[in-house]
């Protein structure tokens, strides 16, 4: 791992956007510097210039970088990261104008990912990335490439990412895809076992909103594993985090936390990603994690951009304004999502809320079933055990006919169907919408919630 306090006095070069408010603006400062502090860097100064467009040569205009010059001279900076992706000429000329190491805001974030990966599958995709970043930009690199470094943008593969020529990186990243491509596969098998038993829920949202403090509380409230409490940090999580947690009437659920997503987010970073982000694809239920205590909209759609990308807009959503404890008022509802709640992961507001609206999304909330018919097999009671419980069985009388009266999730109501049932029945949203069954076996009281002969 290189050496992070190598790189750690940093220079932020960024333009302004035609039109672009200065609420928006510093929302992005905002941002580099977090993605900065992320990566183990400390920002001593920022440079912003409005542009209409991006100069060829240097980014920004010849008197402003002359201007960051200065500054990285006067505070004695290591380096200079903009905002914006940089081309390989404006790299080799921003580096011989600021003598000192440049990078763009891609390669920052390529970094950080390098440093949190923990996976194998994980860290071969974020050598992917870097590898895919890197390719472009061999040409006019010149004695920089025959360098060793650390700190900041040079983490990853090391001395061969930095001298390997064209034909070895598309050689290695063919070589890495392939074992990307087995791991994906290796992860579908997995994955469709996991889906035949129990329901997945994705965390997913911006980075920084709470997805791994909520991912703690659901599961210490709810689960008996332990997750590692979330920090106040960008890209805290990289690598997928699955936990089993309970859910409506003695059902279970897995919760699964996963990367989170900046403005602007790198293509090549959901491409190579798209192992991981597979497993949102793949969720029954979708939660998004809003950070009610910031402006949500431009949020909401970095989320939305990249879910559209994965195919995975389709899934129900469950839309959740975290951190309302330091939210003057609430948000108004996402209108892309089924339910809309309100809460702290932090302090616990809104939680039991939240668990109550997925296990409806995902009809395991509670229904009480009254079964009458010749006396079970040992599988009932075995299904009744594992996915609810006994309210009250009376002996078999004399026709050998017994009352049974359960209490099990709405979406596993329909497998606890008498003998005499045709297989053909209706489905599970028969029991949510109260209709009666045309056999006359099952009907639903609206009073009481049970299921009766």
């Amino acid at each position: 791992m290189a050496n992070v306090e190598q790189y750690n006095k940093v220079v932020l070069g960024v333009r302004k956007r035609p039109m672009e408010s200065d609420a928006h603006l510093q929302e992005r400062i905002d941002e580099l510097i977090g993605l900065c502090e992320a990566a183990g860097g400390q920002v001593v100064a920022v440079h912003a210039q409005e542009r209409l467009e991006v100069d060829a040569a240097l980014y920004l205009g010849r008197g402003k970088v002359a201007e960051i010059a200065q500054t990285v001279a006067a505070q004695e900076a290591d380096l200079v990261i903009f905002d914006g992706e940089l081309s390989p000429a404006q790299l080799r000329n921003l580096e011989n104008q600021l003598n000192c190491r440049v990078i763009d805001r891609t390669q920052l974030i390529l970094d950080i990912f390098a440093l949190r990966a923990r996976s194998k599958v994980g860290r071969l995709q974020v050598e992917v990335a870097q590898l895919t970043y890197l390719l472009p930009r061999l040409t006019g690199r010149g004695v920089e490439m025959s360098r060793l470094g650390g700190g900041i943008g040079t983490r990853g593969p090391g001395e061969t990412r930095l001298e390997m020529d064209r034909r070895r990186i598309r050689q290695r990243m063919a070589h890495l895809r392939a074992q990307l491509k087995a791991a994906r596969e290796r992860r579908g098998v997995q994955r469709q076992r996991r889906l035949s038993s129990v329901p997945t829920v994705a965390l997913v949202g911006y980075t920084n909103a709470g997805k791994t403090t909520l991912l703690q509380k659901w599961t210490s409230e709810r689960g008996s594993s332990h997750v590692d409490s979330g920090h106040a940090r960008l890209f805290d999580t990289l690598d997928p985090l699955a936990r089993r947690v309970k859910a409506g009437a003695g059902s279970e659920l897995v919760l699964l936390d996963t990367v989170g997503f900046v403005q602007e987010l790198p293509h090549l970073l959901v491409d190579a990603f798209r192992a991981t982000l597979e497993e949102v694809a793949a969720a029954d239920v979708i939660v998004h994690v809003l950070d009610g205590a910031t402006d949500p909209h431009e949020r909401a759609r970095t989320t939305y951009q990249v879910l559209s990308e994965i195919g995975a807009l389709g899934k129900p959503i469950v839309t959740f304004y975290n951190k309302m404890d330091l939210c003057a008022a609430p948000p108004p509802p996402d209108r892309e999502a089924a339910v809309t709640m309100y809460g702290s992961a932090a302090t616990g507001e809104g939680l039991a809320d939240l668990y109550q609206a997925v296990d409806r999304v995902l009809h395991l909330d509670p229904v009480r079933i009254v079964l009458e018919g010749p006396e079970r097999s040992p599988s009932f009671w075995s299904d009744i055990a594992r996915r609810g419980k006994v309210i009250s069985a009376e002996p078999a009388d004399a026709d050998g006919t017994m009352r049974v009266t359960v209490e099990i999730a709405r979406r596993y109501a329909a497998s606890l169907q008498p003998a005499e049932r045709s297989a053909s029945g209706p489905p599970p949203e028969a029991f949510s919408s109260g209709t009666a069954e045309a056999e006359g076996l099952w009907r639903e009281s609206s009073e009481s919630g049970e299921i009766q002969p």
